[in-house]
């Protein structure tokens, strides 16, 4: 807009970023247990539906874990961090030898496959030489 323009009718920016309000949101960002020790309340479990649309750990592995940062948060209620299950790794390590299995068998089949057409064409152009001789 032009100065005068309808520039007094635009409302107010209503967000005014104050230095001790840019450090006070940083540190809140950044989770404990990535700046400290921390000590692990729960084991590593699987989200439920709730959880997965409400914890934003639960989105990276459907998994978490509820810690308690040692030093910074003592009467804090516990926090939750994303992990990986040992029984999730090894379905999925089972599923990939399984996939890998099917297409070595499925390769090796179409090899013998290509290997027999062309020993049938070679034998063929053998005969057919052998014919016009």
């Amino acid at each position: 807009f032009p100065p005068g323009a309808g520039a007094a009718h635009l409302p107010p920016c209503p967000l005014v970023l104050s230095p001790s309000l840019l450090a006070g949101s940083l540190v809140g960002a950044t989770p404990c247990w990535q700046v400290e020790e921390f000590v692990v309340m729960g084991e590593c479990a699987q989200c439920v539906s709730f959880q997965m649309k409400t914890m934003p750990e639960c989105s990276a592995t459907g998994f978490v874990e509820q810690i308690n940062c040692s030093s910074s948060k003592k009467d804090s209620p516990p926090e939750y961090k994303s992990c990986r299950s040992a029984v999730m790794e090894t379905r999925i390590f089972w599923k990939f030898e399984g996939s890998m299995l099917g297409l070595a068998v499925l390769f090796a089949l179409l090899v013998l496959c290509r290997q027999r057409m062309l020993d049938r064409r070679a034998l063929e152009k053998v005969r057919k030489q052998i014919e016009s001789i």
